[in-house]
């Protein structure tokens, strides 16, 4: 079972032609829009009333988009940004203030810990990062003006499985509010604000898009965030200049229409790669949170059922299109492997049509030092997979194709 709001038809019954409404949303590429008067346009930018003066502060595609989104994720507000980046900026900066401290997960995007730690703190915040798995160590990395914590619900590259009701009583018992990064698992799979979060993110550019040909984010709220919060949200996208693109969101709109079969097929895909890959000879270690030897398979099980009235009774949860394995031999045999699996793109992005693969040491995560990687379970010989929506067996040959001559 998935969230019980799901209508992601294009239907909407305000925007018509002549009476007629379109079986699509169309698509506003205005930068500006006419106002009858001054006092209508200050109604307007002020939110008293509806409609738009400006594409930065709102527009049509952006909140039809906005509001499949809020469905998604049963939010009480939701907005879309120009990139998943932009989303995380927006909650960010809405929520802190100089002299706040932010807890980060030590398995974040790179990206995100750059912003936190080394952009914000130009402007009087600090970020400091601890295993989100160590439950002590997180109440340990709280202090006193932490306003803030920020996971991810599944993790880049090694697919671990954040405890987001956990570290939401943690975060609410110190004053500070829960944000949960779901771009690997999308609403289709997990719903964060269900589980306790106060904020959400996604870098839509991925698999609620899922063709590779845009760049987005959305950023939900629930209910029980601050309603001050919730009003700021809208301000700091428009002010610092987060806005989307009318383009990229009919764009995205479309992308959405197809996203739990799209989840779905490529997860079953994923679960069935594992459960053939564990016999390789090539291979150390085979990562999929649906394998019964995943460390989070329980964990994972019960979060991805969280809109399911009874848990017991609903069937296999969907454990994402993320894969992770790593080869045996030395680091040599990664560049083998993306040599002759060549069916299978070398792409460092994720959540597109077609089955990609990315090698972190060299890509996300190569800033960090061999040692930190290490710790984290990151390898040189660590290969991360996006699986798509070709045949399961096109896929597994192509895999195998690249094992083929590995030294080990």
């Amino acid at each position: 079972m998935r969230p019980q709001t799901r209508d992601l038809s294009p239907r909407n019954p305000e925007m018509s032609l002549y009476g007629s409404r379109p079986s699509r949303s169309p698509i506003y590429p205005a930068a500006v829009y006419h106002c009858d008067s001054p006092e209508q346009a200050e109604l307007r930018l002020s939110g008293k009333e509806p409609g738009y003066v400006y594409q930065r502060d709102k527009h049509p595609n952006a909140q039809l988009l906005g509001e499949k989104c809020r469905q998604l994720h049963q939010a009480e507000v939701a907005y879309v940004t120009s990139s998943g980046m932009a989303a995380i900026s927006t909650a960010t900066i809405s929520c802190l203030a100089q002299g706040d401290h932010v807890l980060l997960s030590n398995r974040l995007y790179g990206q995100t810990c750059v912003l936190l730690e080394r952009e914000f703190s130009r402007i009087g915040i600090e970020a400091s990062q601890v295993d989100f798995l160590n439950e002590a160590e997180v109440e340990s990395g709280i202090r006193t003006n932490t306003r803030m914590m920020i996971v991810e619900t599944i993790s880049n590259p090694t697919l671990r499985i954040a405890d987001i009701a956990k570290l939401a009583n943690i975060a609410h018992s110190a004053g500070a509010r829960l944000l949960v990064d779901n771009t690997f698992a999308s609403p289709a799979v997990c719903q964060p604000l269900l589980l306790g979060a106060d904020l959400v993110i996604e870098s839509m550019s991925k698999i609620m898009n899922g063709h590779g040909d845009l760049m987005l984010g959305c950023l939900c709220a629930s209910q029980q965030c601050d309603p001050e919060i919730r009003d700021r949200l809208a301000s700091v996208l428009a002010v610092w200049g987060f806005a989307s693109s009318p383009m990229d969101c009919w764009l995205a709109e479309r992308g959405l229409l197809s996203l739990f079969p799209r989840v779905a097929t490529a997860s079953q895909t994923a679960l069935w790669l594992a459960e053939e890959l564990l016999s390789a000879p090539q291979l150390k270690e085979v990562i999929y949170p649906g394998l019964p030897s995943h460390p989070d398979h329980d964990l994972a099980v019960a979060e991805f059922n969280a809109g399911v009235a009874d848990p017991h009774s609903a069937p296999q949860p969907m454990f994402g299109h993320m894969l992770t394995f790593r080869l045996r031999g030395g680091p040599e045999n990664a560049s083998r492997f993306i040599q002759s699996a060549r069916e299978i793109p070398f792409c460092p992005s994720l959540g597109e049509t077609m089955t990609t693969l990315s090698h972190p040491a060299s890509t996300s995560h190569r800033s960090m030092t061999a040692e930190v990687r290490e710790n984290l379970g990151i390898f040189p010989t660590t290969i991360r997979l996006s699986v798509g929506l070709e045949s399961p067996d096109f896929i597994l040959q192509a895999i195998r194709k690249g094992l083929v001559d590995l030294d080990f």
